[in-house]
């Protein structure tokens, strides 16, 4: 009988700054005057690439379906400079959609009331073999968020520091939540992105692993039983990506301003250093019970930022609002240093304003429930860089 070995194959990490940050933002090109999403995102990179070589316009790259493209910054030292970077992006992507016709361009978890069945799929082998092998759920990922990498310089620390930043994922969900809307039906989750995606083989929540050996071994294991072809295929809300040096959080719905992805990613920022700062002090990083994380992980996309959070071993619960104000608070020195204090700050203007599903759904409440104004409400915020108030 043939057996695993015990010497995997080596999984390199990627030499990296320690808290150096990357962001990756997922928008949405729609109609604009029916709302419905427009797939001229594979029209939109022609376009770019008959403009020439422009080092920023080459980082916006296609998304699985073709109503998508995704920005994708360098690294930066400050969460202010990786925020620039993607309203450059964004910027050139606008140009283009005018040129193109009347198209506008959204962000949020889900579409109000877009249908999966009426969005085509961008021509690449690796979305054909996703939707190939997963059928009616991967043809339902009509889905866009963030994805924000912080830099490890010690490839030892990035398991602790996954199993750590569990603890925070109904934080990060809350704050995120924008999907409360599908195919034009309310679905009573405040981020109903979060459930569809974890459909997905190999998406969803980590496993804890002991050291990266053990990660080593795991991805050797899926490899070899078909499972995926590379690590990357590994899709978790938290995952080591070894190509970058990085612990890269990808739990997040997509945000439709850039100053909540200033705010969303300085949290980010911060949560790693500060765990990092822990281990350098031999300190072990607390972690809760995977059915607490797995719980945690359900309410925040249940309630919003109306959960009540698991905060600790014990079981000890409390409103997720409340704790995010406290690690603000917790936080605040570690963003002095990293030079993203405003940006920090800027979460409790998140938690004044409201989650954006929640505007989503007052945005629908003022309109008598016509979900064309959620998606122009959504363009407005966009486009003015700031959320609005309903």
């Amino acid at each position: 009988m043939e057996t695993r070995s015990d010497t995997p194959p080596r999984i390199p990490f990627a030499d990296s700054a320690r808290s150096t940050v990357g962001i990756e933002w997922e928008v949405a090109i729609v109609d604009r005057l029916s709302g419905e999403l427009a797939p001229v995102g594979d029209r939109v990179l022609a376009v770019l690439a008959e403009q020439g070589d422009d080092p920023v316009a080459s980082r916006i790259t296609a998304e699985l379906l073709r109503n998508t493209v995704e920005l994708v910054t360098g690294v930066h030292d400050r969460v202010a400079d990786a925020v620039a970077d993607l309203e450059q992006q964004l910027a050139i992507v606008r140009r283009v959609i005018d040129q193109l016709g009347e198209y506008e361009v959204i962000c949020a978890g889900s579409h109000p009331f877009g249908r999966w069945f009426q969005q085509a799929v961008t021509d690449k082998p690796r979305y054909h073999k996703l939707i190939e092998r997963t059928q009616w759920w991967g043809r339902n990922m009509m889905i866009w968020g963030i994805h924000v990498h912080v830099g490890i310089e010690d490839r030892d620390k990035a398991l602790p520091i996954m199993d750590g930043l569990m603890r925070y994922i109904p934080h990060l969900q809350a704050l995120s939540a924008s999907s409360p809307y599908w195919a034009g039906v309310e679905t009573g989750y405040a981020s109903n992105r979060a459930l569809m995606f974890q459909q997905l083989p190999t998406a969803g929540l980590p496993y804890p692993l002991p050291d990266w050996e053990a990660y080593e071994r795991h991805v050797d294991d899926l490899i070899r039983t078909g499972i995926v072809e590379e690590q990357t295929e590994v899709r978790w809300d938290i995952r080591p990506s070894a190509r970058w040096g990085t612990i890269e959080v990808r739990v997040c719905d997509g945000v439709s301003t850039s100053a909540e992805i200033a705010s969303i990613a300085a949290l980010v920022q911060c949560l790693v250093e500060w765990m990092s700062t822990r281990l350098d002090e031999g300190e072990s990083l607390p972690v809760l019970q995977p059915w607490f994380i797995r719980e945690n992980k359900w309410r925040a996309a249940r309630y919003g930022m109306d959960a009540r959070a698991i905060v600790d071993l014990a079981g000890t619960q409390r409103p997720v609002a409340d704790d995010i104000a406290e690690l603000v608070t917790v936080l605040e020195p570690i963003s002095r240093r990293l030079g993203c204090a405003d940006e920090l700050r800027g979460v409790r203007t998140m938690l004044e304003h409201g989650a954006s599903y929640q505007r989503q759904l007052r945005a629908a409440a003022a309109a008598d429930d016509d979900l064309t104004a959620v998606v122009r409400h959504l363009a407005r915020e966009l486009r003015e860089g700031v959320a609005g108030q309903q």
